[in-house]
């Protein structure tokens, strides 16, 4: 019977023209990514045995823990995002951040290890790797950092990981999760490797550029700028939230339904922060680098979150929670390109200009009608643009490369405040402006094209019902659901006869 029963459900929903199109997003959506991969395969992997120039560099044990630990503390950031995220959502999408964060992750393991890695960390052109898929035929080793390469990969996939997270910041409380698994397909196997590997590949057209390479040390735009184009362009494409009322139009953003929630969500994200910055170094042996990076790190975090509250002040006359983290949260997005190259004094300075921005940014979109319910594009494209320029200003010209074994004092880095004239800043500003531009035609692109599968947005009913119900088929507080819901209805008889009620909805929960 059970058997049976499967088949005629089977038969049913075939009949719906939305479940057609959805099995078929699905099905197409592997077929294509799979005919990629089987295409590549073929092309390169078979022909090709990549072999690093001399003898394999002597693995360093030191620098493999201290990536390890900076790789564990990145990856912990996931933690920070979804809870950041579902403070500042509403009650009734808090499971679906949860479900999309997990399994982004998932998605961005397998296809950071298929290819991802390979288009981005491997050389082959100045626009893409081509050597390396499924890590097959690699040195055991990455480069000439000491590091081997599964550590490094495991560093590097966190980074991807995070920018696929990013993604999804400005997408919640209407995106669809079928077309979540679509885009992030997108995100994490073409368009985060591929621009990425301008920037950090080893013969990435931006990476040697001439007279002035751009630099990117830890990732305001590869990872950040990136991911917060990224947000922009699935923002735009979703459209607002169902009841969502701008302030030129007499409303305002809707209320976070936990800020206490978001709040310790920021404060987990600035702790992997201490792995995202100084582990980018790649060597525990450059003592004062990891040191300079960390105090930066903070300092810039410190003054942004202190700017933002006092400019919040100034506004409502009230010290305001959600603007302090976004601001400390631009501050380390900001920090994260110019970190090893600025002084203490110019990592101040980098923070407070990113919480101007940040504040003024969701302005904008206020303005521009654009919903942004977590403010991922404030924080991580606008952010991640000004501290990528802000090397070209605060580089102070004095701390060279981090090296396996030390520092390369053979490369100076200087910014215009410190008398290096205007070609870092040309540098920065070219290879931010390109790797901007290139991520959002890229995701207007993908967004649109998952938008034509119908699988981006969930209908009308399934957004007014909430996502926690619509697509997984619970609530996140059970306590508080309305009647009818799943838990309410598994509730003992003898409880009803008593008068006991979990329907009355919490203030939080009758906002959403």
């Amino acid at each position: 019977m059970g058997v049976r029963a499967a088949y005629l459900r089977l038969r049913r929903d075939l009949h719906d023209p939305g479940f057609r199109i959805r099995v078929m997003a699905l099905v197409g959506g592997k077929a294509i990514g799979l005919s990629l991969v089987l295409a590549l395969m073929w092309v390169y992997v078979g022909p090709v045995v990549y072999a690093a120039d001399g003898p394999t560099p002597e693995m360093n044990a030191i620098n493999t823990v201290w990536v390890l630990l900076a790789a564990f503390l990145v990856f912990c950031m996931q933690v920070g995002f979804v809870m950041l995220e579902a403070g500042f959502a509403r009650s009734r999408e808090s499971i679906n951040i949860l479900v999309e964060g997990i399994v982004d992750t998932c998605i961005c393991g397998v296809t950071f290890w298929a290819w991802g890695f390979a288009f981005m960390f491997e050389p082959g052109t100045p626009w893409i790797g081509t050597h390396g898929f499924f890590l097959s035929g690699l040195p055991e080793t990455y480069l000439a950092t000491g590091v081997p390469l599964l550590a490094y990969w495991v560093f590097q996939f966190a980074f991807a990981d995070t920018c696929s997270t990013i993604t999804s910041g400005a997408m919640v409380g209407r995106c669809g999760f079928v077309g979540d698994i679509l885009y992030s397909i997108g995100v994490t196997g073409f368009i985060y490797p591929i621009i990425g590997h301008w920037a950090w590949g080893p013969d990435g057209w931006l990476a040697v550029m001439a007279p002035a390479a751009f630099r990117d040390f830890a990732g305001s735009t590869v990872v950040h700028t990136i991911g917060g184009a990224i947000s922009l362009a699935g923002a735009i494409a979703l459209g607002p939230r169902l009841g969502r009322v701008f302030a030129r139009d007499g409303g305002g953003p809707m209320l976070p339904h936990n800020i206490l929630l978001g709040a310790v969500g920021g404060l987990i994200l600035w702790f992997g922060w201490y792995g995202f910055n100084p582990g980018s170094t790649l060597s525990a042996m450059d003592v004062q680098g990891i040191s300079r990076v960390s105090f930066n790190t903070t300092m810039a975090a410190c003054s942004a979150g202190l700017a933002a509250l006092f400019i919040a002040y100034l506004r409502t006359k009230k010290w305001d929670l959600a603007f302090t983290v976004n601001g400390f949260l631009g501050g380390l997005v900001a920090i994260t390109c110019p970190c090893y190259w600025v002084s203490p004094t110019g990592s101040f300075f980098i923070g407070i200009v990113a919480a101007v921005a940040v504040i003024y940014a969701m302005d904008a979109l206020e303005y521009l009608r654009i919903d942004d319910p977590i403010g991922a594009v404030p924080v991580h494209m606008i952010c991640g643009i000004w501290g990528t320029l802000s090397l070209g200003l605060f580089a102070t010209g004095q701390y060279g490369l981090p090296a396996p074994v030390g520092v390369d004092t053979s490369v100076a880095v200087k910014g215009l405040f410190y008398g290096g004239g205007m070609a870092q800043l040309m540098a920065q500003a070219i290879g931010s402006g390109a790797i901007t531009l290139a991520t959002l035609v890229a995701a207007f692109v993908l967004m649109y094209a998952v938008k034509a599968t119908g699988t981006l947005r969930v209908s009308k009913a399934g957004e007014l019902e909430g996502l926690d119900l619509h697509e997984h088929g619970m609530t996140a507080y059970p306590e508080f659901s309305v009647p009818g819901s799943p838990s309410l209805s598994a509730l003992p008889a003898s409880m009803a006869r008593e008068g006991v009620t979990l329907g009355v909805p919490s203030p939080s929960s009758a906002r959403s």
